[in-house]
């Protein structure tokens, strides 16, 4: 029998788009030589004492299951983190589950909270992994557009045109993958208020809550009334520069772990246990590791944007995680066709922002998750192509 798999497919995954990231991933194994400012990842290495907790682990033999939620000295010190850190206050023996990564515990809460038709706000540009993921728990994702001129942050506002009565939850993705925008606490208080008044949950993804610059990270989950009904989602891969760890983990209220645990169970068993051996190291003794690699990111992040400014480029100064957001729309050119000039002709590879939702058209993606060094060959290059572009002109 001839099977045609793409009926055999589920409808679902077969209408889901690939990841407009991926593609140019991809381009790039095709290709030798390009300068790549394309990955979400940083370039540090693991600091030592974190890989030793690790190799540690493994000499002593410890390779078994950990307990499906993660190793209890975990997931307390996490709890005792979030309280050092932001203020938050949870109990790390039932209000905290290790993921395998965040993404994980994002598809978790999608998983167990949503029911078919629910509705679920995702403010845009975001990272590219909310709206298929809803999709597949049977929800139905809402897409709301920052602007530009809101500093690409949620408003009260924009919330309130997005709500209807199947309105379920919202993503609140700050620090923001790809703007590097953040949220501050009057406009978190004003998000709050509204949801006060409304059953709609949250998922708070702060992933990149240690990386941001001139003001500490506020989360959502700190504000009054806000803690119950917000599960927090983050992990090790960009403050501790663990990505190859894939070790995450959410927080919230005990009764909503309880059924949040149920899936993670069936799906998973449990988080590496390497990891979770260095994860506890990490959070004891890892503020330094954190503080060092915030000020380099810091100073590539002024670097790149006073770079792209100087080019005529204009650029959203980014206040968290380890991207900008050049608006290149002033090139006669869409937002792939100018990432694909600039790959195919100058070298450098960097994502066009419709890869984060369409009202990233016009824009595009620069990671400073690179060395200065990497960084100022890139620019150099993209300096080239600017000028040829208005040489012609």
């Amino acid at each position: 029998m001839n099977f045609d798999y793409e009926q055999i497919i589920g409808k679902t995954v077969r209408e889901m788009k690939p990841s407009g990231i991926r593609k140019f991933f991809d381009l790039l194994e095709e290709m030798k030589g390009v300068i790549s400012l394309t990955v979400g990842q940083p370039d540090f290495v693991t600091p030592w004492h974190i890989r030793n907790a690790g190799i540690e682990s493994l000499v002593q033999g410890k390779t078994y299951y950990t307990s499906n939620a993660g190793t209890l000295a975990l997931r307390r010190e996490i709890a005792t983190y979030l309280d050092r850190r932001f203020g938050l206050q949870y109990d790390g023996d039932h209000e905290v589950i290790v993921t395998v990564g965040g993404s994980e515990a994002i598809d978790l809460a999608f998983r167990a909270l949503l029911n078919p038709g629910d509705e679920v706000i995702i403010p845009l540009p975001a990272f590219v992994c909310y709206e298929p993921l809803v999709r597949l728990a049977g929800g139905v994702p809402v897409i709301v557009n920052t602007r530009e001129e809101d500093r690409f942050r949620l408003t009260a506002d924009l919330l309130r045109s997005a709500i209807t009565p199947r309105t379920k939850m919202l993503v609140l993705p700050f620090p923001n993958n790809p703007t590097g925008a953040i949220m501050e606490r009057q406009d978190l208080e004003a998000i709050a208020k509204i949801l006060r008044e409304t059953g709609i949950m949250v998922l708070s993804d702060e992933i990149y809550a240690e990386l941001t610059y001139g003001k500490r990270h506020v989360s959502i989950a700190s504000l009054p009334d806000m803690r119950e009904r917000t599960v927090l989602v983050s992990g090790f891969s960009k403050a501790y520069a663990m990505t190859g760890w894939r070790l995450g983990y959410l927080a919230a209220p005990a009764p909503l772990c309880r059924h949040l645990l149920k899936i993670h169970q069936y799906a998973i068993m449990c988080a590496p246990t390497t990891a979770q051996f260095a994860a506890v190291e990490a959070l004891a003794n890892g503020d330094g590791d954190i503080e060092t690699m915030a000020a380099e990111y810091d100073r590539r992040r002024r670097y790149l944007v006073n770079r792209l400014r100087g080019m005529g480029i204009p650029c959203f100064e980014p206040e968290g995680a380890f991207y900008v957001w050049p608006n290149i729309s002033g090139f006669g050119m869409n937002s792939e066709q100018f990432c694909e000039k600039l790959l195919y002709e100058y070298g450098v590879a960097i994502v066009p922002g419709n890869a984060f939702g369409d009202c990233g058209e016009g824009f595009a993606r620069i990671s400073y998750a690179y060395s200065i060094q990497h960084i100022d060959q890139a620019l150099t290059k993209i300096q080239q192509m600017v000028t040829d572009i208005r040489t012609k002109k």
